[in-house]
């Protein structure tokens, strides 16, 4: 009755309601309820809201690390799934520590030209740094 699905075979709208699924049961295990958006509220595709009844997020979903011009400045989380490990960031810290410790450089065409730059799989140094914002199964 239950056949498990190859995310390679789901299209973008699916790849996006799966990751939201995976995330929001990860923070479940940390007290928080996700409640899904149905349009980029503030740059959000969620929020996440503690059991404390004072913390919350503003979540963009996405299928990789990225940083992104249109996230600054609003207070966004990123979220992504790499392999069976789940990231959830601080989108401005992650940018103030790449401009910090020369991880965007002159070169870098994506990012100062374009406003954005991603990573298919993030690089060792990003690995690093994510340590800190990984949730754990």
């Amino acid at each position: 009755m239950f056949d498990r699905i190859v995310y390679a075979d789901l299209n973008s709208r699916q790849k996006e309601n799966y990751n939201f699924q995976k995330i929001a049961a990860r923070l479940a295990d940390y007290g928080f309820n996700s409640i899904r958006l149905t349009d980029d509220w503030q740059g959000a595709d969620f929020i996440a809201v503690h059991i404390d009844g004072e913390t919350f997020m503003k979540v963009q979903l996405k299928g990789r690390l990225i940083i992104d011009r249109k996230y600054q400045g609003k207070g966004i989380h990123v979220a992504f799934i790499h392999g069976a490990d789940v990231y959830l960031y601080d989108h401005d810290a992650l940018v103030h520590f790449m401009e910090e410790n020369g991880k965007i450089g002159a070169a870098s065409v994506s990012w100062h030209q374009q406003g954005f730059r991603t990573w298919p799989s993030p690089p060792a140094w990003a690995i690093t740094y994510l340590n800190d914002f990984r949730i754990s199964q």
